[in-house]
């Protein structure tokens, strides 16, 4: 892997906001989604966010593969879980070698993003330094988890469905985090991309043990995203601007639900222009942050990069899982701060060390 990797993590994040370079549907093609459960499953109520005892029953992890490599800071395991009927989920757990109760990080990125990140080696020991595990997923009806159904089917023409299940997913794994003796549960964080961010918003506005969340281009607004997001094929838009389908999807706005989180760090990062997320829904969700969040708003793609390359993405969400964090950074305070494309307007280097 050489050093061209570090900067791709930062490119890859961008993409996701600036512009979506193909097909929806032929992605849509290509992954696994749930089948119909079975008469006897629990009910799963997609317009509730919190799961109730009893929602959902996990079967016993199996451990798929394991990466134990001589000379690597990490390893790398692959679990098959499953906790909804003909939805098996690959989870990656990584974690970094020789730490006790390492602080947990769950990385969950946007749709149609699959799992080839999680086996990059450099990735693992990018997101592993300085003794933090990290445990990475996709999201329903995404890559590997679609599948059994018709190709009309997809990420957004079944958005209620995609949130739910991935809000549900998110507590899920934090039940499976309570049973590994090696993570620490009471340092839990998450970063996510995109449809990920959404659905992350979702699961922490009703899970307390998400302690530091870091949001990166969040989906929502859905009247407004609907209506402008590039990433929707013009031939099938008006489909989900009626009302029935508004009204579907009105209950997992991250609008509504994002001012409800109770994480103690929140940031959110948004890049103006993007062909993903329309300007009017970025704002918007600025708009409806806590009080405990901080706001990054970037003016275009190229002001994103020089804060985001090789790594450094990550470094704010480390820093707040610290259990002895270091004081705060004032442009890292609560509140909204702005980044334009020139060079010397950057934020400073964060701590890296814990």
């Amino acid at each position: 892997m050489n050093s061209k990797t570090c900067v791709g993590l930062a490119v890859l994040a961008v993409s996701l906001i600036s512009s979506f370079a193909f097909s929806p549907r032929a992605a849509a093609q290509l992954a696994p989604a749930a089948q119909a459960a079975a008469t006897d499953e629990p009910h799963e109520d997609w317009n509730a966010i919190k799961l109730k005892p009893g929602d959902l029953t996990a079967e016993a992890p199996i451990l798929g593969e394991r990466d134990d490599v001589a000379n690597t800071s990490f390893v790398r395991e692959r679990y098959h879980m499953l906790w909804r009927s003909g939805d098996p989920i690959d989870v990656y757990v990584v974690t970094p070698r020789n730490v006790a109760k390492a602080p947990v990080i769950i990385y969950l990125y946007s749709f149609p993003q699959d799992t080839d990140r999680f086996k990059d080696d450099h990735w693992c020991a990018t997101v592993t330094s300085n003794g933090y595990a990290a445990i990475g997923f996709v999201s329903h009806l995404t890559g590997q988890r679609f599948h059994d159904r018709p190709a009309k089917e997809w990420f957004i023409s079944e958005l209620q469905e995609a949130l739910a299940d991935t809000a549900h997913d998110i507590q899920m794994i934090l039940n499976y985090i309570d049973t590994r003796d090696e993570l620490d549960s009471h340092r839990v964080g998450m970063f996510a991309v995109g449809s990920g961010a959404s659905a992350a918003i979702l699961a922490a506005a009703v899970d307390p043990r998400i302690k530091v969340l870091d949001l990166l281009s969040p989906w929502g607004d859905w009247p407004d995203w609907l209506a402008k997001s590039q990433l929707i094929p013009q031939e099938e838009r008006a489909t989900y601007l009626t009302p029935d389908f508004l009204a579907k999807v009105a209950p997992l706005d991250p609008v509504k639900w994002l001012p409800k989180v109770t994480a103690a760090e929140v940031r959110i990062q948004n890049v103006r222009g993007s062909k993903t997320v329309p300007d009017e829904s970025q704002k918007k969700i600025e708009a409806a942050a806590p009080p405990q969040a901080v706001v990054d708003q970037y003016e275009n793609g190229h002001a994103f990069i020089p804060v985001s390359a090789g790594g450094l993405i990550f470094d704010w969400i480390k820093e707040h899982l610290q259990s002895s964090p270091a004081p705060a950074i004032a442009a890292n305070k609560p509140g909204i701060h702005y980044y334009s494309a020139d060079a010397t307007n950057k934020l400073p280097a964060l701590p890296t060390s814990n």
